[in-house]
Parts: C-alpha cells; structure tokens; sequence
C-alpha cells in the first residue's frame, strides 16, 4: 500500500466512525426531537405511559373542575383532547380558553397527571408547532373566555 492509499484507508475509517455514531445518537433521540406534543400527536404516536414529555393546546371551555388544590381540565387541539390532573397552584394568566403548556406523564387510564403548568397569553409565548396545529385546525382564533369584573375564575 502506499501512502495515499494508507491515509484515504484511515480518513475512510474515521468517516465511517463518526457516520456510525451519528446514527446511533439519533435514533436513540428519535422520539425526543419533538419537545412538545399536541392531544392528537399524543394519541397518534401511542405515548408511553409514565414517559415525561409537553402537551400543548387550548384549556375546554367549562372544563376545570378544582378541590382545594387539585384542578382537572381538559387540554384540546381541535382533533383530541386530554384530561389533565395537576395539584398546585396555577398560573394567573391560566383560565378556560386559553392557551398552555403542561408537562408531565401519562397515567395508565389516559389522564395526563401534569407537574408543570405553564399559562400562556398569546402566539408569541406558545411553542410555534402547538400554534400552527391549533391555527391548523381552526381553534387559535377562538376568542379566549376571559372571567368578567367580579367573575370567579373556575380554574383558579
């Protein structure tokens, strides 16, 4: 062999290595990439029961139900939705209509048992892909129900 022939051999090898590695890190990462889930890509990709991942999407209207500090609601994006179960306290901004992000797991009956409540206000603050699903869909024009001067707030 010579000396060419000897370094094309080695830079060959280190390419195939790195190409090796690569591969191996994303599909480890395969289903990690997408950081948030709408209710319908949840449905869809089967979500493993206990794995922590973001649901994004809109709160239903009439859906929060609270005891002491326990609050169940319903997360939607036009096609899906998912009952949500979160003890704390929520976000001001947090109400029926709105748009949110939760994260948590998936419980075996299919409620999505939230750690983290984040309430957001408008696009601006809301993952791109969640918002483009809910424009998608028709539901980001809905007209967010905001309590009225004296109104108690449900979710809150």
């Amino acid at each position: 062999m010579t000396r060419k022939q000897k370094k094309l051999t080695v830079i060959l090898g280190l390419l195939a290595v790195v190409a090796l590695a690569v591969a191996l890190i994303l599909s480890a990462l395969r289903n990690e990439i997408v950081f948030f889930y709408t209710p319908s890509e949840m449905a869809a990709q089967h979500v493993a029961v206990g794995q922590a991942v973001r649901i994004g999407g809109l709160v239903g209207s009439g859906s929060c139900k609270k005891q002491g500090e326990k609050l169940d609601f319903i997360v939607g994006d036009g096609k899906a939705d998912i009952k949500v179960s979160y003890t704390g306290i929520v976000p001001d901004l947090f109400r029926e209509g709105q748009g949110v992000v939760a994260e948590g797991s998936l419980l075996p009956d299919g409620t999505f048992k939230a750690t983290t409540i984040l309430a957001k206000h408008d696009e601006n603050y809301m993952p791109k892909n969640v918002v483009d699903k809910l424009k998608e869909n028709g539901e980001w024009e809905r007209a967010p129900t905001a309590a009225a001067p004296g109104e108690v707030n449900p979710c809150r």
